[in-house]
């Protein structure tokens, strides 16, 4: 069975690089915004959680054309084109991250830190490492996200006989002992 290369594809021109070894391996960051609110006499501030971060996706892709005693700038070269800014949309190409069976990472390259580790007598280098961190790229919310209300946003009900505080509480916040909350 072959060994399956790890590829980085541009969506915008169908461009591959394929990687010359595949990562030992790699990390996916997922994290949350929140806002303090600091309030004078309390130990550590209120917290508020205000958005989600994007994932994030890093590794090093080690380059080496020691074999063929080529400039392996040829293939870190297309890998920054992927930091290069497009004159139609003014902002750096969607790209994909591929390797075997397992899920493709789709986003933006945030940055790409280059080492070079191995040269030929004359200077030019024929080995190197790079550090390349993509960014998940949505255009909207996907089909299996659905947005969520807030439980802070005001709402009218109409009250009719038979409703309660606790039972309205149980319908919006699934919690009948929030009652007090509505009540206010």
């Amino acid at each position: 069975m072959a060994l399956e290369k790890a590829k980085l594809i541009n969506t915008v021109t169908g461009d591959e690089v394929s990687v010359l070894f595949n990562p030992t391996e790699y990390a996916v960051e997922k994290g949350n915004q929140f806002a303090e609110i600091a309030i004078p006499g309390l130990e550590a501030p209120l917290l508020q959680f205000t958005r989600g971060n994007a994932r994030t996706l890093t590794m090093d892709l080690f380059l080496d054309t020691s074999e063929s005693n080529t400039d392996v700038r040829t293939y870190l070269n297309k890998i920054t084109a992927l930091l290069d800014i497009q004159s139609d949309t003014h902002a750096p190409p969607v790209c994909e991250f591929v390797w075997g069976g397992g899920d493709t990472f789709r986003g933006v390259l945030e940055k790409a830190g280059q080492r070079f580790t191995m040269f030929l007598s004359d200077g030019t280098p024929i080995r190197a490492v790079v550090n390349v961190s993509i960014k998940e790229f949505k255009t909207g919310l996907s089909s299996r996200e659905t947005p969520l209300e807030s439980p802070d946003r005001t709402k009218v009900r109409t009250v009719v006989e038979g409703d309660s505080l606790w039972l309205l509480a149980a319908k919006e916040y699934g919690d009948p002992a929030q009652w007090r909350f509505i009540a206010k």
